[in-house]
């Protein structure tokens, strides 16, 4: 049988009747009106036209690969990665998902190899921002940081959590139940001290009147289990836990369970963003909801920004709000 022709991109110019810079633009979904973008990618598919990643680097000097860097164990940053896949697609960029485990010596060597692999741009969730590992990638690398910004890479693009906001919305809500005493269980490590997160959580506790007992565990729902189970044995064991994901507030429930001890009768649970099992488990886990598609789209947009003039536009912030469910009395 003759071997099917592989369509190219002056085919797709051609057809759209756009020059072949106006063609390439709109196939990336980066410069053109919507109409045009769109049609363009509809002539695109109706084509069977398939970007040649070879040919591309070549071209341009870019092999159309970002990076994306996250806790995996971690369950709403690997729905993150999900989304922040599903969205580089739609803008003609492949991903290279990669596990920083919550570990600054593991997110080095992601860095590592994102640099051997001399991806074009790096979307991240920093286990360590303030890391000097974040210097590994080439000065000509796109990097947007999601969630806390890059303290040792400036010029990166930014997008920040309200975390002050959204921490002292659930000790608020704490204290007005009356608890005084409350665990806060954290992703950090005893390589990565000072997670911003967390000393805002010890600054905001000590004016409401909460004595907070800091217990660092695995980004995973089984370790965090293994790490409150040692919290709720004690005998002067926490009226609440407060969470710093969602997947650590999953393991809480474990530990709870195994020790027969109730929630929230026994112990109240909070968690931190409102991952689509909190509404699921039993009881309904009260947690901090953030606007996860404004986030990946901002993400995508500082990375384009960045792509193409050079220069990332200002941070943008995204403040959460309390979503109060049965996990709390």
């Amino acid at each position: 049988m003759p071997r099917e022709t592989r369509r190219t991109l002056q085919d797709v110019a051609d057809a759209a009747g756009l020059s072949l810079a106006a063609t390439s633009y709109a196939l990336r979904g980066t410069r053109g009106s919507a109409a045009t973008i769109e049609r363009v990618q509809a002539v695109a598919s109706e084509l069977g036209y398939r970007v040649d990643p070879i040919a591309r680097a070549l071209a341009s000097g870019r092999t159309g690969t970002v990076g994306i860097s996250g806790s995996l164990r971690d369950l709403w940053q690997q729905d993150l990665s999900v989304m922040l896949t599903r969205a580089l697609r739609t803008v003609d960029r492949d991903a290279s998902i990669a596990d920083a485990d919550a570990d600054p010596d593991a997110e080095r060597r992601v860095l590592e190899r994102f640099a051997t692999q001399r991806v074009d741009g790096v979307l991240a969730s920093p286990v360590d921002p303030s890391a000097e590992h974040w210097r590994l990638l080439d000065p000509s690398t796109a990097v947007v940081a999601i969630g806390d910004a890059l303290t040792a890479r400036p010029g990166s693009g930014a997008v920040l959590f309200d975390n002050r906001y959204g921490i002292e919305a659930v000790l608020e809500h704490l204290r007005a139940r009356g608890h005084r005493r409350v665990a806060l269980l954290t992703p950090s490590l005893p390589t990565t001290p000072g997670r911003p997160s967390e000393l805002l959580a010890v600054e905001l506790a000590a004016p409401l009147g909460i004595e907070l007992v800091v217990v660092p565990a695995p980004a995973g729902p089984a370790g965090a289990a293994t790490a409150a189970a040692g919290v709720l044995e004690a005998p002067d064991r926490p009226s609440a836990v407060f969470c710093l994901s969602d997947s650590l507030a999953f393991g809480v429930y474990r530990a709870a369970a195994g020790l027969r001890l109730r929630v929230p009768g026994d112990v109240s649970v909070v968690g931190f963003d409102d991952h689509q099992l909190a509404a699921l488990v039993a009881p309904g886990l009260t947690t901090v909801s953030w606007d996860e598609d404004a986030i990946v789209a901002a993400a995508v947009e500082q990375l384009l920004a960045l792509q193409e003039h050079g220069r990332a536009p200002e941070p943008v912030t995204f403040r959460p709000h309390l979503v109060v469910r049965r996990s709390t009395r």
